[in-house]
């Protein structure tokens, strides 16, 4: 009789012992569903969907005077950026020296001030149009439509020359650079707290000023002149090289092997990518009409919705890359057909074949969507 309730008593521990562990094994496959649902649809593509910087850029009815120095009544009403990152963002250390920026808008034009930090200020290229980032220069890369194509790009270094010009569309999608593009009314002014070209001394920096007629920087006959809460996309960079004196004039730095050193890329709103040209990566600017530090900036819920077709975008190109062909589904590319934004249902869908494709974004409740297509074009319906 002993034995008969020992053998009962270990069949009941080993039986709650087996349902233990199928609870354990239950709970755990649940919660691996649960991961694999929960886990982030931009994984391996993280570098490329940080939240872009913004800046509310604000009115004034006076505008600054362009001559470098940035310092008078008008431009103490504009604040701050933030310092400027590695161009690849929280990958790369920090920027050795400080660079900001602060804008403003009047009835013509867009205002731009930068202050860049720098114990050697030296520039050599005097012609305009010549590439001037192969001197330490100031970039201002800005998209007026937010479709990130037609876009403009302007250079300049510490002696004020000037490389302008107009994109079509990026480099990556086959665009081209309009080099003989030229901005009309475009003022500059630098001003070196130092002296430029002189090893013998160690100098404070250089400051930039610019003034951007709203004529020069739009298509066709229709001036694009922003209004209150217009968005644009808007990007700086800082080119910076390494160098060494040699009979009194900066050198670049070279490799062991002989080659340049890399340049350093320093940016307002980190890309990401070691490419300036991916203007969806660019910074968000709204335009205020509002007094200063009156304004703080929401994420359109359109912008949220672009994300999910960059998505797209990105791991189409990837998918080429690899396979010399589109993929003629979002399965292929591991992308769910639906997306949660802002407690919205939001349907994905594309239309490809081996050589081109679209793909579709639409709020299911209000059909609002958008496009993209694989020249990163941007379309509403």
């Amino acid at each position: 009789m002993t034995a008969l309730l020992n053998w009962e008593a270990d069949h009941y521990d080993s039986m709650r012992s087996n349902i233990y562990r199928k609870r354990l094994l239950t709970i755990f496959l649940l919660f691996a569903v649960f991961c694999a649902k929960a886990q982030s649809p931009f994984k391996g593509l993280e570098n490329l969907f940080t939240t872009p910087r913004d800046y509310i850029i604000h009115y004034t009815k006076t505008p600054p005077v362009i001559d470098g120095d940035i310092n008078d009544s008008t431009w103490n009403k504009a604040a701050w950026t933030d310092q400027f990152l590695d161009i690849e963002g929280d990958k790369k250390p920090r920027p050795t020296f400080h660079t900001q920026v602060k804008m403003l808008w009047g009835d013509s034009c867009i205002y731009i001030a930068a202050k860049l930090e720098e114990p050697n200020v030296w520039a050599y290229e005097t012609r305009h149009d010549a590439v001037v980032y192969h001197d330490n220069d100031f970039e201002v890369f800005i998209n007026p439509n937010n479709t990130i194509h037609q876009y403009y790009e302007f250079e300049v270094n510490a002696l004020n020359t000037i490389f302008d010009l107009f994109l079509d569309r990026p480099y990556r999608d086959w665009g081209s650079a309009m080099i003989n593009w030229n901005a009309e009314g475009l003022r500059t002014a630098v001003k070196v707290q130092g002296t430029v070209n002189n090893p013998a001394d160690t100098d404070q920096g250089w400051t930039v000023e610019i003034a951007i007629p709203f004529k020069s920087i739009s298509i066709g006959n229709n001036v694009n002149i922003p209004g209150d809460g217009d968005l644009w996309r808007i990007n700086f960079s800082r080119v910076e090289w390494d160098t060494d004196v040699h009979n009194g004039r900066y050198v670049k730095q070279t490799t062991a092997t002989g080659g340049l050193k890399p340049e350093h890329n320093w940016v307002w709103s980190a890309q990401g990518v070691i490419d300036m040209h991916f203007p969806e990566r660019w910074g968000y600017l709204q335009f205020s009409k509002s007094s200063a530090g009156n304004n703080f900036f929401t994420m359109p819920y359109s912008e949220l919705q672009k994300r999910y077709l960059w998505l797209i975008y990105y791991r189409e190109h990837l998918y080429f890359k690899k396979y010399h062909s589109y993929a003629l589904s979002l399965k292929q590319l591991k992308i769910n057909s639906t997306a949660v934004i802002n407690d919205k249902t939001n349907q994905l869908t594309l239309e490809a074949t081996k050589h081109q494709f679209m793909g579709l974004i639409h709020d299911t409740q209000n059909s609002t969507g958008w496009t993209i297509n694989q020249q990163s074009e941007i379309g509403n319906y």
